[in-house]
């Protein structure tokens, strides 16, 4: 796990570490630009003044910093912690960052930390996210691994936490909306016996984005409207967001009447009707 330090997060030492002796020549404007675009002094003095703090607490923290207030509906859908049983919980996801903050501040407190994010490795770095995490790279050399690691989270004794999606929403004819769902959720849930709790949760980010999202997904052979999500955290601060809690669906449900792609968009518009 990563280590806090003043500078937790550096863009020179990331470049460096990528791109080798070439790192040098990418020039100067461009570094500084990225330093800014990840708001690396601000991100860092946040990591630094909490470095104490992990999981739930660290979560929670975020809410505070972000300033987010939460409407939640439905919480009484939440399943009783002392049930003795463990559920997978699905949300679509608006904004890459925020969302996935107050769930697991939300979800952890609630199961008292016993839950896991299957997440892209990269937030890896972020020390006090790390331990509820189960890092996945489904593209580079640990995508052999996802398998693995996605049923050691689902063997395990956590609850678990899943955007489907993978990439954050996109805006399409004007409605935002997560790409089509992955099967992973549906398959493993019924496999472990896992009742699947839907939660939807409004938000959005810039109109900047979308257009920015839509060419990146259409012309480039990268995500750069990832390298924009800090960003659009930052523009999101002070806000206020709807979290809907649906009740949970029995795992007995994904039957063989349709295939698990199938049910997983089923999942998926079930959370656009909370």
């Amino acid at each position: 796990m990563a280590t806090v330090t003043e500078k937790t997060i550096d863009i020179d030492v990331i470049l460096k570490d990528k791109m080798g002796p070439k790192a040098k020549f990418v020039p100067g404007i461009l570094v500084s630009w990225l330093k800014r675009i990840i708001h690396q002094d601000q991100v860092n003095a946040f990591l630094w003044e909490n470095r104490d703090k992990t999981g739930v607490e660290w979560l929670e923290e975020c809410v505070r910093y972000l300033d987010m207030t939460l409407e939640i509906e439905g919480k009484d859908n939440l399943p009783d912690p002392n049930d003795g049983r463990l559920y997978t919980f699905v949300s679509n996801h608006p904004l890459g960052g925020e969302d996935g903050v107050a769930l697991g501040a939300i979800i952890g407190r609630h199961y008292n930390g016993k839950f896991r994010y299957l997440v892209n490795d990269l937030l890896m770095n972020l020390p006090g996210l790390a331990p509820v995490c189960i890092p996945i790279n489904k593209t580079g050399g640990q995508s052999r691994n996802f398998p693995a690691m996605v049923k050691a989270g689902f063997e395990s004794d956590n609850h678990m936490l899943m955007f489907p999606a993978g990439l954050c929403s996109r805006k399409h004819k004007g409605e935002i909306k997560d790409i089509p769902w992955s099967k992973t959720f549906i398959s493993k849930s019924v496999e472990y016996h896992r009742d699947i709790v839907p939660i939807h949760f409004g938000g959005q980010n810039s109109s900047f984005f979308y257009r920015l999202a839509n060419f990146s997904d259409r012309c480039l052979p990268f995500n750069l409207a990832m390298m924009f999500l800090v960003d659009e955290m930052y523009k999101n601060v002070h806000k206020t967001f709807r979290v809907a809690i649906g009740k949970p669906i029995p795992w007995q449900t994904f039957d063989k009447s349709r295939n698990a792609i199938d049910w997983a968009q089923y999942v998926r518009e079930k959370i656009y009707t909370l």
